[in-house]
């Protein structure tokens, strides 16, 4: 979906994922990091989509930086998906419509990362209502469920893609796939893992080609910061970026 920079300048579509590669759950503000935006629409580096987080959502007017990063990934064919936190079903549908519409009028989204989403069976047809919604905005709108576990079977006819792992490396390396993921491609399921040794790293990828995921997230970052307080994992590079790059990148053999 081809959209406009607060330029004026009209930036292309990001191209569909492919082989495995990267998924980024959200970083920091582009403003707190240009150079890790930046890195992403890097040509060469495999990532298929990249979320945008505001300010725990579109925030309450347009950013000139998020556009600006917004529009770099698209010229790269890197996705920019809107941070939608569907709060395990209790968001209000009004609200989250809402901010729909601002990811895309501000920042002219690719698609949406729904954070926090149900996976239960009972919450099924709340989350294909809001999927509805969210599609009727727009053609070719990228859809992730952040799960974060496997859900039930008939989440994978909702959605583009579904998280089906996020969680620490302790229990990513004990894990296993839901049989029924083997009935649907790598491309429709996404593992984020943080706390990932850099000695592990082929194990991590292994694991994940294994296990049926065509779009990962790897770091060595973790819940706890330098002075045992908590911390996102997900909103900085990972310490062993360009290693995941040479592992994932073009020319690397599956």
């Amino acid at each position: 979906m081809p959209y406009l920079t607060s330029s004026g300048r009209r930036c292309p579509a990001a191209g569909a994922p492919g082989r495995l590669g990267v998924g980024v759950p959200g970083y920091a503000h582009p403003l707190v990091a240009p150079a890790e935006w930046a890195e992403l629409a890097r040509p060469g580096v495999p990532v298929h989509w990249a979320v945008l987080n505001v300010a725990r959502g579109p925030g309450t007017c347009p950013d000139p930086y998020c556009a600006a990063a917004v529009c770099r990934l698209g010229e790269a064919g890197v996705r920019a998906l809107g941070h939608l936190d569907l709060r395990h079903g209790t968001r209000d549908f009004g609200d989250l419509v809402h901010d729909a519409h601002r990811y895309l009028d501000w920042y002219g989204v690719d698609g949406f990362y729904l954070d926090r989403c149900p996976a239960g069976r009972a919450d099924l047809p709340d989350v294909e209502r809001v999927v509805a919604v969210l599609r009727a905005l727009g053609t070719d709108l990228h859809l992730v469920l952040g799960h974060g576990a496997h859900p039930f079977p008939g989440y994978a006819e909702v959605a583009d893609q579904l998280v089906t792992f996020s969680g620490p490396w302790t229990d990513y390396r004990w894990s296993q796939a839901a049989p029924w993921t083997a009935d649907h491609p790598p491309d429709r399921f996404c593992h984020l893992v943080h706390g990932v040794p850099r000695t592990h790293l082929d194990e991590a990828v292994r694991i994940a080609r294994w296990q049926g995921a065509g779009t990962v997230w790897f770091t060595d970052r973790t819940r706890r910061g330098r002075q045992g307080e908590a911390a996102d994992p997900w909103e900085a590079m990972p310490g062993y970026w360009d290693e995941i790059v040479s592992r994932l990148g073009p020319g690397v053999s599956e």
